[in-house]
Parts: C-alpha cells; sequence; structure tokens
C-alpha cells in the first residue's frame, strides 16, 4: 500500500485505512481502491472493496491517493485517476459509509482539466468554506507545485481559480529527480497544532530518496504565506503522509516506507506536539 489515509469513526470505535492498493499502480488497466479496518491499528480486517469503477468510468489507470473525509452527514473521497489522452487530476467520490461502495460524486475531476494534478485532499476553513489541496505536477512544470482551490458547499465542483501556496524549490531540503528532470510536490495535508498553527505535510526528495517535509503557515490559514521547516521530518526513503489522533490521544503520523514497489507499507509513527512544533517521541 502507498499513500496510507487513516479515518477515525468515532461512533464505531475504529479506524478505516485506505490508500493505492493495486497490485501495479505506475501503468495498465486499474481495479480499485480497497479499505481496511482496525480498532488497534494492529489487527486488520479486509480488504474490502471501497470503490470499483463502473464500466463507461472515464479514467482505466493510475488510482492513487485515495483520502476519506467525514463531512455533512456523508463520507467523501478524493482520489486521483488518469486516462490516456486526459491529464490526471483529483475526482471526489461519495458514500454512505467509509467502507462505501464510493461513486462518483464530481463530474469528473475537480483539478484544471489542463494540468496534470494529484493527491488533492479536503481543508474546512475556521468560516466552514471547503477547499481542495492538491499538487501541480512537476512532469507539466518542473518545479512542482501546491496549490488550493475553493470548493462548493457541495463538493462538486471548484470555485475560482487555484491559488498557489508554494513550489518545491521554496524548500532548501528539496533535490532534483531523474537527473534534473524536475522537482517533486506530492501528498499535502492540513493539521491545525494544539496552539492554533497550521502545517501542510507534502513529500519530495533528498539525495534520491523520498522525504516527508513540513510547511507552516504564517497567517494560519490556508493561503499563507507558507514557510517551510528547514529539515524533513522524515527522509528514510517514506512519505506522503498524514497525521490523526489515536483514541487514546495518541499523535501518529502514517506514511508510506520504502519507496519502492511493491516493497512500500503503511508505517505508523508516534509524534510529540510542542507550541506548534512536531517531534518523534
Amino acid at each position: 500500500m502507498r499513500d496510507p489515509f487513516v479515518l477515525k469513526q468515532e461512533s464505531e470505535g475504529c479506524y478505516y485505512l485506505y490508500g493505492s492498493t493495486d497490485p501495479n499502480i505506475w501503468k495498465g488497466k486499474a481495479i480499485g481502491f480497497d479499505v481496511y479496518k482496525s480498532r488497534d491499528l494492529e489487527d486488520w480486517e479486509g480488504p474490502f472493496p471501497a470503490f470499483r469503477p463502473e464500466p463507461d468510468f472515464w479514467s482505466d489507470t493510475n488510482y492513487w491517493a485515495p483520502e476519506v473525509h467525514a463531512y455533512d452527514g456523508k463520507y467523501y473521497m478524493f482520489a486521483t485517476f488518469k486516462a490516456e489522452g486526459v491529464c490526471r487530476g483529483t475526482q471526489i467520490l461519495v458514500a454512505d459509509q467509509p467502507v462505501g461502495p464510493f461513486i462518483p460524486h464530481s463530474d469528473g475531476p475537480v483539478t484544471p482539466h489542463d494540468w496534470e494534478c494529484l493527491d488533492g485532499t479536503l481543508y474546512v476553513d475556521e468560516d466552514g468554506t471547503p477547499w481542495i489541496v492538491f499538487c501541480h505536477e512537476w512532469v507539466q512544470v518542473k518545479n512542482g507545485t501546491v496549490c488550493a482551490s475553493r470548493l462548493s458547499p457541495e463538493l462538486d465542483r471548484a470555485i475560482g481559480e487555484p491559488i498557489l501556496l508554494f513550489s518545491a524549490l521554496d524548500a532548501s531540503w528539496v533535490d532534483a529527480v531523474k537527473g534534473g528532470a524536475g522537482y517533486v510536490t506530492d501528498g499535502p495535508y492540513a493539521y491545525r497544532c494544539n496552539n492554533g498553527e497550521l502545517l501542510l505535510l507534502w513529500s519530495s526528495f533528498r539525495q534520491g530518496r523520498y522525504a516527508q517535509g513540513i510547511a507552516r503557515s504564517v497567517s494560519g490559514g490556508i493561503l499563507g504565506p507558507w514557510v517551510q521547516e528547514p529539515e524533513p521530518i522524515y527522509e528514510n526513503d517514506g512519505g506522503h503522509g498524514m497525521i490523526f489522533r489515536t483514541f487514546e490521544g495518541k499523535i501518529l503520523l502514517t506514511l508510506h516506507a520504502p519507496n519502492s514497489t511493491p516493497d512500500e507499507r503503511p508505517v505508523f509513527i508516534e509524534l510529540a506536539e510542542e507550541d506548534g512544533r512536531l517531534r518523534y517521541v
């Protein structure tokens, strides 16, 4: 599994684990997304088929990075899709329960149709406005970026033009991939600290290895400006992470490591938070 994402379901006292689960996620015909269920993050039930495309679904490859968010009484999956001759993008799916089945909610991707995009995540600001935060991919722009777009209250379309938050080279620790071909931005995820500071997790490469970085919003809002932490929080060839709290109150970072297929697995790392700073326990 790549790109692990955990949904904590209070009413059931359990966790749902989603991720990129196709046997070959890089090429060939995609199958869908699976989900696992656990009460202790150690013993897992599943896999259960969370999403399987209908025959007329537009995308047939690169099913990546599903995130599931509880919002307004339903469960919304933000997931990356692609098809031959169509730009990669994040579409929003919906279901009545965390295990699915998820069905298309937005009319195709809500990211710009002429941009190669991936890894959309939901962020709801303090006014209750939903946003999608996503990456404009380095394969198209070389210096990958993280952008945000407002979403409709129904989460079925973007409203207005994307807003640039930062680019890969804004972080001093980022190195180029594939002999200088470009600079990667992957997997944004927003985390609000106890003191009100807003962090944004995202991933890139350092010295040839996948790494988990953190940006900090000066304003405390999603539009920043964003300041990059000088060092990744994890640089041992793992990333595309998110943070959640366990039922016992622990703060866990989950990411996949190593970054090689088919060896990648979800990893759970306990963190402590002090004055808006995160560190390993």
